[in-house]
């Protein structure tokens, strides 16, 4: 039995354009998101605190864009999410002001919750956002137009950031990250249409959610990758360098790694729409066999190049995958599902940090990326063992 029915759509241009205006958008929250990381050092030092500390405006972030992406589809209604796109904007902009105006850590870090507000709240609407635009079928183009953004943004903004910062200050770098959000804000003001709720959603069907097997797989699956893609990301560089390679040499290959991330979310849709079980296992498997080709550092540093590109493909893809896997699983609970999404994303990634540090200390550097390798794999191996959410209208949905 064909794993979908999905027939081939061509998109107006003014489908094209509402969908890379929220593109711009996931690029403008990822660019704040992780603006702190590549001006640690002076922004530390002048608002006279350690490293560890003003580095823990990164974590509040993302605590509250857990927190708020679930909440977000509880409070909004039926508001137009035209509307609410613009305010998330908003608060991006605002935080990132906030942020290079200060000079008090507390104020900093309650800019920062503003921006995990508006994270959350983007990743849980978009799902439902882009099928209004489009359709359920097209889901996974759609959202891997949207995680482009994401992915160059994790490519661009730590060393364009590191730049500004360097020649301006680290006050510059944020100001400018603002910019971005405005840019978002004017594009989505004229391009994006009116997108009215297609129904509102309630504690007791958020939680009703949890009820549905396809989507607590979709969970668990999304933990295991985002966990073990974050364990491994985060000691990549420690891991590089105990074996043997220079600075020199580890930036081409964290270059390859985030250029191949655009490419793969850029592929994934494709496969999301038509073979979704296929393509999440081989997604989670070019994770699992490019970290263990990584931990076999006696090949050749192209061989590493090679293998980092395909690590970069995948966690390209896991995101565009596991919303889709989810937003099918619910598609009548878009919103709903969209927040237990990115409540997942954040979660693993606290939980990966957590595992990778504490694996790094009791066994050494190249132990995070046997948890990474261990986890896609076990992550390919839920996917082989249960059928994939169909595609079926909102209505038709239990």
């Amino acid at each position: 039995m064909p794993e979908s029915t999905h027939q081939n759509s061509s998109w107006s241009i003014s489908t094209w354009l509402a969908v890379i205006s929220l593109t711009f958008g996931s690029f403008a929250l990822i660019s704040s998101e992780l603006l702190p990381m590549a001006v640690l050092t002076p922004m530390a030092a002048d608002l006279n605190v350690t490293e560890g500390v003003a580095g823990q405006a990164v974590t509040l972030t993302a605590l509250f864009a857990g927190i708020a992406a679930p909440t977000v589809a509880l409070i909004i209604g039926n508001l137009d999410r035209k509307r609410i796109n613009l305010i998330l904007c908003m608060l991006v902009i605002t935080s990132n002001i906030a942020v290079s105006l200060t000079s008090d850590y507390l104020v900093l870090l309650a800019a920062r919750m503003l921006l995990g507000i508006a994270i959350g709240g983007f990743f849980a609407l978009a799902g439902a956002t882009i099928v209004r635009l489009v359709s359920i079928e097209d889901m996974g183009k759609g959202m891997s137009i949207v995680f482009m953004g994401l992915s160059a943004g994790l490519v661009i903004a730590p060393a364009l950031s590191t730049l500004i910062g360097e020649a301006l200050g680290w006050r510059a770098a944020f100001m400018t990250v603002a910019g971005f959000g405005l840019i978002a804000l004017i594009f989505q003001a004229i391009c994006l249409p009116s997108v009215p709720s297609a129904s509102a959603t309630s504690l007791s069907s958020l939680l009703g959610l949890l009820t549905r097997q396809k989507v607590r797989v979709g969970m668990v699956i999304g933990l295991l990758f985002f966990g073990g893609e974050v364990c491994g990301f985060t000691f990549m560089r420690p891991f590089l360098e105990t074996n043997g390679l220079g600075a020199t040499a580890i930036a081409p290959v964290l270059l390859v790694l985030g250029l191949s991330s655009l490419v793969g979310s850029a592929m994934a849709g494709v496969f999301a729409d038509r073979v979704l079980r296929k393509g999440f296992a081989i997604t989670c498997l070019t994770l699992g066999i490019a970290t263990i080709g990584l931990l076999a550092l006696n090949a050749s540093y192209f061989a590493v190049l090679a293998f980092a590109a395909a690590w970069g493909m995948a966690i390209g893809a896991g995101p565009v995958m596991t919303q889709t896997w989810m937003g099918r699983a619910a598609p009548d609970l878009l919103e709903g599902v969209g927040g237990l999404f990115l409540a997942v994303i954040q979660f693993g990634v606290t939980l990966g940090a957590i595992i990778g540090g504490i694996a790094v200390d009791l066994l050494g550097k190249s132990a995070p990326l046997y948890v990474t390798a261990g986890c896609a794999i076990f992550a390919a191996s839920l996917i082989f063992m249960h059928q994939a959410p169909r595609v079926i209208s909102p209505q038709a949905a239990p």
